[in-house]
């Protein structure tokens, strides 16, 4: 591995960077250090970040070839960090039938998809069954992609309708097709800050416990943190000693994946509760923390993806600099982001990725759903590297959007009752 000039750094820092270069473990309050650094020092936590990607995962950049599909809207719970959220009764909640996921589905897999992501809000018209059968219906229309779908706050809410052990609930999921969770639904993992950032949100011990349940049915999981709202640095450092322990106990998380608050629609901005005073995470703060994650989870969770969505193409470019190795995927369909105000697109065609990828120096892989390798890349684009999603990114229109969603009467959620177990567990 390169050497990392420590010189220039303070004699704290550089001794919290000569360590974890050494494979010690980073507890909060050390990595919370490394998360305050500027000048010099923060140069260097970026180097020793770089150099354990490097050591860890080598000099490929990945990404994955996927489609979104945020299938509804409309949730019982007003989370006040979610823009994207409505109430069942509001004219921009919408629901999507299985007929048109599966038509979402299977026009993915038509344009070279190895996985779909499906997630959505905690709807009135989901009852016990809804995922298994949703489930189902996917993997008999495309029985070869990996179905990487349903939030811990989702499981939640589906064992709870169907009035079982959310272990028994994951298992039929699993044996219906599941091939991974999405560990969303994390946001921080203190209950201090979670009560005032999404009151009645899934615990933290509740998130754990779905976590290892589905770990321990051989259900891989990825794992998130959402920072730069009213988180500390110390929080986030915390959050990520957390998914550290879980990792060591369980082996089953597939990356982690920062992501960078985006306040712009959100109402905790809105109404003010971020305080006079807030201004979102700078370019600096968000390559700092990149590098952060790296240092104290590399030897855990080697892989640390970029999300473009989050914050552009071109600044995840230059966090693969900073201790990441993923891109993420093409997504093809983006609701989350682009409901709170983010405005970087909805899809990044795979040649963009490669391009990205490319561009910090590294080698372009298409990996699946658990990092193994679909298809490598040279140094150069070649005619041949072409994809189907490539041919048709310049018409992303025709996949629809989050926008255009929220207003046809196709799509309408309706006026449905609220079950009566939904409301017990709102």
């Amino acid at each position: 591995m390169t050497a990392v000039d420590l010189s220039l750094a303070s004699p704290r820092t550089a001794d919290l960077l000569a360590r974890a270069l050494d494979g010690d473990t980073l507890d909060a309050e050390e990595g919370a250090t490394l998360d305050a650094t500027t000048g010099a020092d923060l140069d260097a936590v970026i180097a020793a970040a770089d150099a354990l990607r490097a050591r860890h995962v080598g000099d490929v950049a990945t990404y994955v070839t996927n489609r979104n599909i945020n299938f509804t809207n409309a949730c019982v719970k007003a989370c006040r960090f979610c823009a994207f959220s409505r109430v069942q009764r509001s004219d921009e909640a919408y629901f999507l039938d299985e007929d048109e996921i599966v038509r979402r589905v299977e026009e993915a897999v038509s344009l070279g998809a190895t996985e779909v992501c499906v997630q959505a809000g905690l709807s009135p018209r989901v009852d016990g069954g809804t995922y298994e059968r949703l489930t189902r219906a996917i993997k008999r229309a495309a029985p070869r992609v990996h179905l990487h779908a349903f939030s811990p706050e989702e499981i939640k809410f589906g064992a709870a309708l169907a009035g079982e052990p959310v272990r028994d609930f994951l298992a039929r999921l699993r044996d219906a097709g599941l091939g991974s969770l999405p560990g969303t639904s994390a946001e921080i993992l203190d209950d201090a800050v979670r009560d005032r950032l999404a009151p009645g949100r899934v615990t933290t011990d509740e998130w754990l416990e779905i976590i290892r349940a589905a770990h321990a049915l051989g259900v891989p999981t990825t794992s998130t943190i959402m920072f730069g709202h009213l988180e500390s640095p110390l929080a986030r450092a915390r959050h990520l000693a957390l998914l550290r322990r879980v990792q060591r106990e369980t082996g089953g998380f597939t990356e982690i994946v920062p992501l960078s608050f985006v306040h712009e629609e959100a109402p905790l901005f809105a109404r003010g509760l971020l305080g006079d005073g807030y201004r979102p995470p700078s370019t600096d703060e968000i390559v700092r923390f990149h590098a952060v994650v790296r240092l104290m989870l590399s030897r855990d969770i080697p892989h640390v993806q970029a999300s473009w969505v989050k914050v552009g193409l071109s600044l995840a470019t230059r966090l693969l600099s900073a201790g990441c190795d993923d891109l993420g995927g093409t997504l093809i369909n983006e609701s989350i982001s682009t409901s709170a105000g983010a405005g970087h697109g909805q899809l990044a065609t795979p040649r963009e990725l490669r391009e990205a990828a490319r561009a910090a120096g590294r080698l372009p892989r298409e990996r699946d759903t658990l990092y193994r390798p679909v298809r490598d890349f040279g140094p150069t684009e070649r005619d041949e590297d072409a994809s189907p999603l490539d041919a048709v990114g310049a018409d992303a229109a025709r996949f629809g959007s989050f926008h255009a969603l929220i207003h046809e009467e196709a799509h309408r959620h309706g006026r449905v009752a609220l079950p009566q177990a939904a409301r017990r567990n709102a």
